[in-house]
């Protein structure tokens, strides 16, 4: 009579990635950790959660070699033609690098770099914040471009456009410095990776 083998899992390396918003001013980043095995779909949601942006745009993630995988424009690429929902992180990675845009209009390019891999550390919870710099830009605010004006109106409260953003943003303390990694590891607590 055959007996049932019980599989343990073993714990798995964690790559810690430096995540930029390439052009912004002042320069805005993230350092995430993640599982080596986690795929491209869940690194988009760990992506917006970091930088708070809420996942009402179109993605794709450009590896060095021009790949793309993401969700499929219905107006340019077939179903299902650049899929992340299976394509691991560590696949899709030519060398230590990957570009992730999200929101075409605006067109959010990010340089995704593995700046070094982990050992299994058991009990430790992924994703994690690890640091960062800057507040995320407002999403639908304009792209790079827009977001400089964005911030240098809500700097100055005689700018003709102040009153508007500050409505729109709902807040007029808003800071192009403010980082704040108790909130961005609470979002990051709610994905399973």
């Amino acid at each position: 009579m055959a007996s049932k083998v019980q599989r343990i899992k073993a714990p798995v390396a964690i790559l810690q990635l430096h995540i930029e918003l390439r052009g912004t001013k002042p320069k805005v980043w993230r350092r995430v950790l993640v599982p080596e095995t986690i795929t491209l779909a869940k690194l988009h949601l760990v992506i917006q959660a970091a930088f708070g942006w809420g996942h009402s745009h179109l993605h794709e993630f450009i590896a060095g070699d021009g790949e793309r995988y993401g969700t499929p424009d219905p107006m340019y690429d077939d179903p299902g033609s650049i899929t992340s929902e299976s394509t691991r992180l560590t696949t899709a990675l030519n060398r230590s690098t990957l570009s992730y845009v999200y929101d075409f209009g605006d067109y959010w390019d990010h340089r995704i770099k593995v700046e070094k891999k982990i050992a299994p550390i058991p009990e430790f919870m992924l994703p994690f914040c690890a640091g960062g710099a800057c507040a995320t830009p407002p999403e639908d605010c304009g792209g790079v471009p827009g977001y400089a004006e964005f911030v240098r109106a809500m700097a100055n409260p005689d700018d003709p456009e102040h009153d508007e953003l500050v409505e729109w943003i709902g807040t007029d303390a808003w800071d192009p410095l403010a980082f704040d990694t108790i909130e961005i590891n609470d979002r990051l607590g709610e994905i399973k990776v």
